[in-house]
Order: structure tokens, then sequence, then C-alpha cells
């Protein structure tokens, strides 16, 4: 069975077919995958730490190890109760994918234990991927593809959250603010955790888009965004300083990079998108341009062409794998990569 729009994964999440015996949940945004497999393997114990009924393996684990996987499917619970057995994956490795697959559907056929729920966590998997197939073939098995939240799914979940809190904002604070969401589930949820705290749990609150404005104002990695801003709008000094405040308000290197990244890609795809025949600000609103940078994004995209930023993004790469390597200088690092960016820029005529 395969799954991939979001009414039938919440309805099987929320309450999964009794004849399956075998899940796998995967996608590019792991927490989100994470997230609907806490669902899922909730339906089958309350407790996910019960350590009677419940196996948690990774794929250190299972690698080469196949026998320590079937001993977990074939046990029996002590206590009573279904048996739950997870498996993350962190990596994707043939021989551990070509493993699970015939783990997965000899479970799912019912050849371990049948009263156990194997749920398997894992990164996106092409269509070449033998779990994959397995997942979506096998009778009593079922595989869950997790795409990218849309902007009407974020605009849902920051509904549903902030009523919960018993707090709201108004359609105009709502479009702006799932503008400016990350794609990620789980900085997404904290993003609306820390939206909700601002306004007030209980309080009965709606804010407006200027009130919403005082809260994003002050966001953590502000000082990160306006120094990737002023790097690709070719000033330097701007960008260096924007860098060393954020350093100094306890950011990290890594994020600095990170943050870079994000913004080229606004760029691009505002690229993109006007070259498909979208206008400049449906092109900057699509890309979750924040409004007040709106004027900003589109000069500098019409400096930075496609072969360009491509040319950058190998340096954003480099300095991304730099920055998580042991000994590395990581301030210098992401400093030295914000003043290429802007030299760039300024030979692009920024």
């Amino acid at each position: 069975m395969n799954l991939s729009k979001r009414p039938e994964i919440d309805r099987f999440l929320k309450s999964p077919d009794p004849s399956v015996r075998a899940v796998l949940i995967h996608g590019k945004d792991r927490s989100g995958v994470a997230e609907r497999a806490e669902i899922l393997c909730k339906t089958v114990t309350p407790d996910l730490n019960d350590p009677f009924n419940v196996t948690l393996l990774t794929d250190s684990d299972v690698d080469g190890d196949e026998a320590r996987l079937e001993e977990a499917l074939t046990a029996l619970s002590m206590i009573g109760g279904r048996r739950l057995v997870r498996v993350r994956l962190g990596a994707d490795k043939a021989s551990i994918d070509k493993m699970l697959a015939g783990a997965l559907k000899t479970h799912a056929e019912g050849g371990f234990n049948p009263d156990a729920m194997l749920v398997i966590e894992a990164g996106g998997l092409g269509r070449d991927s033998a779990l994959r197939k397995a997942a979506e073939t096998a009778a009593g098995a079922a595989g869950i593809v997790c795409y990218e939240d849309e902007i009407g799914d974020m605009a849902r979940m920051t509904r549903e959250a902030l009523a919960a809190d018993k707090v709201g904002l108004t359609s105009d604070a709502l479009e702006r603010f799932t503008a400016r969401l990350p794609k990620e589930r789980g900085l997404m949820r904290q993003e609306i955790e820390r939206l909700a705290l601002y306004i007030g749990p209980g309080s009965g609150r709606t804010i407006d888009a200027d009130e919403l404005d005082k809260h994003l104002g002050v966001e953590p990695d502000a000082s990160l965004q306006d120094a990737a801003l002023q790097a690709f709008g070719g000033r330097p000094a701007p960008a260096q300083a924007g860098l060393r405040r954020a350093l100094a308000e306890g950011e990290s290197p890594v994020m600095a990079v990170r943050q870079a990244a994000l913004h080229l890609g606004r760029l691009r795809r505002i690229n993109v998108l006007q070259a498909s025949g979208a206008g400049a600000k449906e092109a900057a609103k699509a890309a979750g341009v924040f409004w007040k940078q709106e004027a900003e994004m589109l000069r500098q995209a019409r400096n930075w062409s496609l072969p360009a930023l491509d040319e950058t993004l190998d340096s954003v790469n480099a300095a991304d794998v730099a920055t998580k390597t042991t000994g590395s200088p990581d301030h210098l690092i992401a400093e030295r990569l914000l003043l290429e960016i802007a030299g760039r820029a300024r030979r692009l005529g920024l």
C-alpha cells in the first residue's frame, strides 16, 4: 500500500488498517518522519519507552546482524499487549536497504510474530529502493512518503496549534507568519510554540500583523538573516558586522552558513519562477521572502543569475563541510564565505 496524500496519511496514522503489520515512513524532512512515526506508534502502545513491548533499533544495530531484527520481530510480549519494533535509519546503505526489504516482506506476510508492528523510519528513498518497493507492494505493509509541507499545511498547523493554546492570528498575520516558517517540521513546531508563548497561552488574544512584527523582529537568528542579506547585496562591512553580532548572541558559524544557503535558495526560486512567467511580487511571496525585504531581494535577484548562484552554491557547500570538520576555525570560515559572496555581488553590479 502506498500512501502519499495528506488526508489518507492522517487517517491511517490515527487509525491504521488492522491487517497492516509493517510500515515504512520516509522523506527528506526527518523531523516530519519522526512526528508521523510517533503518532502511528502510539496507536500500538501508549508508552513508547516500555522495555517489554517496545524495541528500538538503528541502522548500526542491524548492519551485518540480520538475526537481531528477526529476534525482535519474533519475540512475544511477556506482560501482554502488542509488540512494537521501531527501526530508525540514519544513512542510506544498499545492504541494509535490501536486508530490511526482505525482513519487512516476511513480517508483513506473517512470517514472524503476526501480532507485532514493525515501523521503519528513513530519509528520502528513491524509486529504486528495495525497501520502498517492498513496503508499497507487499500484502500487510504500507509505505508513507513525507513531502515538504505546503503553505496551506503550514497555515493549518499554525491555526490548530495556536487554537490549542487559545490564541490566534488575524488572516494577514497568519499569511506573514507562515511565509517565514522553515520547511523542516521540527523547527516549524518550535517557531509556532515560540509565537504562542509570545502571545500568551490561554489569554484568548488574537494579534494582527503589526503586533506580529514585534515578535519577528526579535528572532534569535535575525542577525544571521541580516548578514546573509547584506552579503548577497554586495555590502561586506554590514555582512561582517551582522555575523559578529550573531556570534555574540550565541549563534553558531554552522547556522551562519546555513542561512547563506537559505538566502541563496530564495534568490534561485525567485529567478526560476520569474523565468516561468511569474510576476516579481508573486515570485518573492512564493519564495517565502519577508515583506519588508521584498524590494531588496528583488533587486538582488535581478543581478544574481542562475549560473552565478550555482557557482556560489559550490562555495556554500564547501564552507558547510568545513565548519563541521573537527578543528576547523568555524567563525573564520563563515566570515570568509560572506565576504566572498559580497565580493561576487559587487562584481555583478550590486
